[in-house]
């Protein structure tokens, strides 16, 4: 059966009231999270995983799919009205949003970012569509050499992409998979790294290190700033004049291609698809000197490359397992907990349920641009609202969440230690993200790793011997030789500069 009736069923499904009523919760949450200055959607999803352990898989990973793309378009309003972004990936419109509001054009500069992200989107569950289902056939065939190689290289991309230097990046890997070695040996079931703590055999509670990491630690860093923001700005006329629409168009299509392809690399991110977008727009203009003055472009291209980003990025997880951003890890953490393998047998094993949350991605997406578009005067005043009266409930939510996953006290316990950990790992400018990546992806490679040891007596040279594995391991090689080259280069280039002053 082709993809286009299985898309149908997907409808079938998803257009039932009650995921009708989930995906229309998980975009309102999204989009209140990405209004919310200080939160996002890697917080947000974690925070809201222990609400959907009563529900069935469908209309529970519905829901967090709906905070992961809607915290993208959310992002956007408080960007452009206040300057001050819901979420990372909103952070370089602001440069053009703002200026925009500030001549008076607010409504044009929300207009085209709407547009803008609902096409990206649309365009990028479109290839998870088409391109998802073939890729996974593909990927059937993949033996534990070759998915061990795909998650080896996954992280070293993680390395290279997240952090300002390739050693914080390390660190952040090596104490990710650390943690992922507390509990039982896969291999010979012996208890390792669990101090006498019997709670720890069965290792660190996903929800529980997620939630630390990013919720916790998101309420003590917010703490320290001074939340308040100005009064937004009335937003009139939602389309942009005749002029701007061939530029914007131009914009949005750069954006989309660059997303999508963004979205497809592990450890790639959402903020990395618009700062890459706003400098390709840059690069490109007749005159660069109108950015950062109002440019249109500097506002439709990142707002689509975000969004198509978003959607791209489930092509890895739905077709090979692996998680290709923090958020998708915590999705990723959603599915095992409801019993879900991601992955080529997905498609095999769990269609409806696997079609279902495709169609709901478009429902969402049409859901989004009502909702972006006539409500973006209520969704800037959301973003008035006084963090101290935010950070208490947002702090209880994550607390009784964790507590009621096991109905442990314990849990809770680690919840504040590792809130208190991302902190310091924030101070320390050390990628909390890449420590979830590869903490999400220990598991897996420990267990290939020995499943590719029992198939060879050459040991992990056998990577090299299989084309897939020795052509992936080869580029690892490269990409950690050449992390290290331009990490030591701009390092003596940063002694040289300051010999000179």
């Amino acid at each position: 059966m082709d993809s286009l009736s299985l898309l149908m069923q997907g409808f079938a499904t998803a257009l039932t009231w009650n995921n009708l009523i989930f995906c229309l919760i998980g975009v309102g949450v999204g989009m209140f999270i990405g209004v919310l200055p200080g939160l996002g959607p890697v917080a947000g999803t974690a925070i809201l995983i222990p609400l959907t352990f009563g529900l069935e898989p469908t209309p529970a990973i519905i829901m967090l799919a709906g905070i992961f793309y809607a915290a993208m378009y959310g992002g956007t309003i408080t960007s452009v009205l206040i300057n001050t972004p819901g979420e990372s990936a909103s952070v370089i419109t602001c440069i053009d949003g703002y200026q925009m509001a500030r001549q008076g054009r607010a409504g044009a500069a929300l207009g085209v970012a709407a547009i803008g992200s609902f096409i990206g989107g649309i365009v990028a569950i479109l290839s998870l569509t088409f391109i998802g289902p073939t890729l996974a056939r593909f990927a059937i065939k993949f033996g534990p050499p070759e998915f061990l190689s795909v998650m080896m290289f996954g992280l070293l991309l993680i390395v290279g992409l997240m952090g300002k230097s390739i050693v914080k990046g390390l660190i952040a890997v090596v104490l990710g998979l650390l943690l992922a070695m507390i509990g039982q040996d896969p291999g010979s079931g012996a208890s390792r790294f669990i101090f006498g703590q019997i709670m720890l055999l069965d290792g660190i509670d996903f929800v529980v290190l997620a939630m630390g990491l990013f919720g916790v630690s998101e309420i003590l860093l917010n703490a320290e700033k001074n939340m308040e923001t100005e009064t937004p700005p009335k937003v009139k006329g939602l389309i942009p004049p005749r002029e701007e629409w061939a530029p914007a168009a131009k914009a949005i299509g750069r954006g989309t291609a660059l997303g999508m392809l963004l979205g497809l690399i592990p450890g790639a991110s959402a903020s990395i698809a618009s700062l890459l977008s706003y400098s390709f727009e840059k690069r490109v203009a007749k005159d660069p000197s109108r950015f950062g003055k109002g440019a249109i472009e500097g506002v439709a291209g990142p707002e689509t490359a975000n969004n198509a980003y978003a959607g791209a990025a489930l092509i890895p997880l739905f077709t090979l397992g692996i998680p290709s951003s923090p958020t998708v890890a915590i999705l990723l953490g959603a599915f095992t907990m409801h019993g879900l393998i991601p992955g080529p047998l997905l498609y095999e094993r769990n269609p409806d349920f696997l079609w279902a949350v495709i169609a709901s991605m478009f429902i969402g997406n049409v859901m989004l641009l009502i909702m972006n578009l006539p409500l973006a005067n209520l969704w800037a005043k959301v973003a008035r609202i006084p963090y101290k009266l935010l950070a208490p409930l947002i702090l209880l939510i994550c607390m009784l969440g964790v507590f009621s996953v096991n109905r442990s006290v314990w849990d809770v316990g680690l919840l504040v230690f590792f809130g208190i950990v991302g902190y310091f790992l924030k101070k320390l400018e050390i990628p909390a993200a890449a420590l979830l990546l590869s903490f999400v992806l220990g598991n897996n490679i420990e267990f290939t790793m020995i499943q590719t040891l029992s198939l060879s007596a050459s040991g992990l040279l056998y990577l090299f011997q299989r084309p897939i594995s020795g052509v992936l391991m080869t580029l690892c090689i490269l990409i950690l030789a050449l992390s290290i080259y331009s990490s030591i280069k701009k390092k003596r280039g940063q002694l040289a500069d300051d010999a000179e002053v």
